[in-house]
């Protein structure tokens, strides 16, 4: 068996940090044993999916790392729908029903009155074939539901959440197929499934009850249903179920600096036991993957915590990795010394800027103006080809008797206009002889 995961994201939008981490743990999950990641587009609803969104959602996996092996569209699987459809109708397990969204919604209303619990009374199969012909010759067309066998226990061994049991009984039989053709999500995703070699379902538990009735609909084709494994959702901050987490997308996390490697390590351990860590080596996480981890409590998602992780990812990363994304001139001595102070990795423009200036001087007072015009003349005469910061320094305290902060602060301040960033010693020799000089003698 080769292990066969999918990621099913609807093109109606784009994609936020809970379709992400879902995308990610069907990846890892699927890399740890050598198998294949499928993304499927679930285009089903024509007037809702545009082809804009089918390009970031490629464009969005792509930038995170997540390269599917294969993709399928819904909208060139009707064929196959209808010819299951067909299947299930001829075999009982699937009925037409007439009623109204407001008669359902009436229903409804008269069950909950009655403390009974608000489920589909399957009134559709009690109809004659003469009431079927009737709403036909008056232009009414049913809705379709998918018939549950009532008699069926309905059980799995989840991944993530253990032993699941839910009695068919309590259930509405669900509505697959709409009065228009279209089709709803259940039955089309539970016949990919079958079709395309899905081995295991990777997603929230708020599809726990849809997983529940598609193992019927596995069991009604006579096809072996995937693994499921049904993570806790995320949570914001503020300890709740969060609006605001739908709006964090790719797009966001670009524009904040956040690199994709930072998500990934993020989102590949929250909610498990496992540390969230600065991995920046992608096998580690494939791994170290493992559902046995996993918590049922929601997996609080902090932006703090990943712009955090996003610097200490940036300090790991080689001058190779980011040399198309740094200004012109940052090689890889500059990387490394600018490296260390990154938050995000615009921050190098910053202190590229700071090499090559022109700097603001900072407002000294006469005595530390004369330490500098000292350090300036020394400044010309020490030998720049090696280390030219502690051979300045080494000078002007043999000279002056200046050691510590009063030494080397004020040469900072003079240097950068800042009080603290890189290393000097590797900062001064990417400043260079001329601007050093330059610098320390203006004011």
């Amino acid at each position: 068996m080769t292990v066969t995961t999918r990621f099913a994201p609807s093109p109606t939008g784009a994609l936020h940090v809970g379709n992400i981490r879902a995308a990610l743990h069907n990846w890892l999950f699927a890399r740890q044993h050598g198998g294949r990641f499928v993304l499927r587009i679930d285009d089903t609803d024509a007037d809702r999916s545009e082809e804009r969104f089918v390009d970031g959602i490629r464009a969005d996996l792509a930038w995170l790392g997540l390269e599917p092996d294969a993709m399928v569209r819904q909208s060139e699987r009707f064929v196959l729908y209808q010819a299951r459809f067909d299947d299930l109708v001829a075999a009982g397990r699937v009925y037409p029903a007439y009623e109204t969204a407001q008669e359902l919604d009436l229903k409804r209303k008269i069950q909950l009155g009655r403390g009974l619990p608000p489920i589909y009374d399957r009134a559709a199969l009690a109809l004659t074939d003469a009431a079927r012909a009737a709403f036909d010759a008056d232009g009414v067309k049913p809705h379709w539901r998918f018939r549950l066998d009532h008699d069926a226990g309905i059980e799995w061994d989840d991944l993530i959440r253990g032993p699941q049991h839910f009695a068919a009984a309590t259930m509405s039989d669900p509505v697959i197929r709409r009065a228009d053709g279209s089709w709803l999500y259940m039955l089309p995703s539970a016949i990919d499934d079958a079709d395309l070699g899905i081995t295991h379902v990777v997603r929230g538990e708020d599809h726990v009850s849809n997983t529940a009735l598609q193992l019927q609909m596995f069991a009604a084709m006579g096809v072996e249903p995937p693994r499921f494994a049904h993570e806790a959702l995320l949570t914001g901050t503020e300890g709740k179920l969060s609006k605001r987490l739908g709006s964090l997308g790719v797009d966001h996390f670009r524009n904040s600096g956040i690199e994709p490697q930072a998500i990934v390590a993020l989102l590949a351990r929250l909610g498990t036991s496992d540390p969230v860590e600065p991995i920046v080596d992608r096998e580690k996480l494939v791994d170290s993957f493992d559902f046995a981890r996993f918590g049922r409590a929601p997996a609080r998602f902090d932006e703090a915590e990943l712009a955090q992780l996003n610097a200490r990812i940036l300090h790991q990363l080689p001058h190779g990795v980011v040399v198309d994304r740094v200004p012109a001139g940052v090689d890889e001595a500059a990387w490394l010394a600018i490296r260390p102070n990154l938050t995000t990795l615009g921050d190098v423009a910053d202190w590229w800027h700071v090499v090559e200036g022109p700097i603001d001087p900072p407002v000294v007072d006469a005595d530390t103006r004369g330490f500098l015009d000292r350090a300036a003349a020394l400044a010309a005469t020490i030998d720049w080809s090696t280390d030219p910061w502690h051979a300045l320094t080494a000078a002007l305290k043999a000279e002056t008797g200046r050691k510590g902060k009063p030494l080397f602060l004020p040469l900072r301040q003079a240097l950068t206009a800042r009080g603290s960033g890189p290393d000097m010693a590797a900062l001064l020799p990417l400043i260079g002889r001329e601007r050093a000089i330059e610098r320390l003698a203006a004011g």
